[in-house]
């Protein structure tokens, strides 16, 4: 039987009306109040997420930058100090093991965050390669992590720390109860905000206070739609071994020219032979039923691919999704129909992302 963790606030989050759901093997708010209600909070106001369930790996030592460059896709090389960067783990055929984000403490200190479901294979893989003057460390156990999102998280931010929350993709440190505490600008919906990573004693003193300030709690429900909304992929759906960030439409996020590093030969030889498909978004022409994953996109009544992520829009109020076509249906205004419990519904290929937020600042 597998076994289902829990955050150190899900005892809270439940005593307060959390709906709750497994996701990757953890049992997690899905939702408070109504996906919708949460999703327009982020995009008008602001939410919290509990995101404790993500990993928090440090790697550290003096050849930790060289190690980092071979086992991860991106160039960390041209992450700054207190930076922070989006980057693949790649298995050695260029499929993506992993999608996470790195931060930067110092020159030769980094905190992982890899995926919920992903921890013990991204660590094993990891501890697979590791090399000399490399420190590993897994801290997952005993961090807890908060993700406030939405046009007011900047107030709330000065609320807490009373200082300005740092510009996007930064990393800062700051201390809470004599605890470290850091605080990052990546995000996961579109809108301004920042994340908190700390010791879990300070989980429910970090969550109440958000909620003081403000912020609205919110589930995984609306955090799918808000991902899906800007077409930012999920690992295990939009993203597996079996596909290729090049294929994903990610490659932005690859550096080719970097030479060694695991995948890369694999990746430079799909762009030499052609992409087999290409991960696209698509919005509903046809009024019916949202689309999910794994649901048959067809054209012309023949099946070219399926849904990997698929939700109702609750800002556009349209049914959206993401499937990987052939290369030749993939661009913007291909007509498509998806398959809903047999019956077929016109949709066509839209650019992505479905949704740009006023608020948003680009990276």
């Amino acid at each position: 039987m597998e076994t289902v963790h829990h955050t150190i606030l899900f005892d809270l989050q439940k005593s307060a009306g959390a709906r709750c759901i497994n996701f990757g093997g953890w049992e997690m708010p899905v939702q408070f109040t109504s996906i919708i209600d949460e999703h327009q909070a982020v995009r008008t106001s602001c939410g919290v997420f509990d995101i404790s369930h993500m990993g928090e790996v440090f790697v550290s030592g003096s050849e930790a930058l060289d190690w980092l460059q071979h086992m991860l896709a991106n160039d960390l090389a041209k992450c700054p100090v207190n930076g922070a960067q989006y980057t693949f783990l790649l298995n050695e055929r260029g499929g993506v093991i992993d999608d996470l984000i790195v931060y930067r403490l110092a020159e030769d200190n980094f905190l992982l965050l890899v995926n919920a479901a992903k921890i013990e294979e991204d660590v094993a893989w990891l501890e697979k390669h590791l090399g000399e003057g490399v420190t590993l460390e897994n801290r997952s156990d005993t961090m807890s992590a908060l993700a406030v999102q939405g046009p007011q998280a900047a107030r709330i931010y000065r609320e807490l720390f009373g200082a300005e929350m740092p510009a996007r993709n930064q990393v800062t440190a700051l201390h809470r109860c004599s605890a470290l505490v850091l605080a990052a600008t990546t995000g996961y919906t579109g809108e301004p905000g920042f994340e908190l990573f700390f010791p879990n004693a300070l989980a429910a003193d970090l969550w109440q206070s958000v909620l003081n300030a403000g912020a609205k709690p919110c589930g995984l429900g609306a955090r799918d739609t808000l991902r899906l909304e800007m077409c930012y992929p999920l690992n295990g759906s939009d993203l597996s071994p079996e596909r290729t960030p090049l294929e994903a439409g990610l490659g932005v996020f690859v550096a080719l020219d970097k030479p060694g590093f695991i995948g890369r030969e694999a990746l430079l030889a799909q762009k030499e032979s052609g992409l087999p498909a290409l991960l696209v978004a698509l919005r509903m022409t046809e009024k019916g039923p949202p689309p999910r994953a794994h649901y048959p996109v067809l054209v012309e009544g023949q099946p070219v691919g399926e849904t990997t992520s698929g939700a109702l829009s609750p800002s556009l109020n349209e049914g959206i999704g993401m499937a990987y076509l052939p290369p030749a249906l993939a661009k913007p205004s291909q007509a498509v129909q998806i398959d809903i419990r047999g019956r077929h519904f016109a949709a066509v290929v839209e650019k992505k992302p479905f949704y740009r937020p006023s608020s948003y600042r680009a990276a």
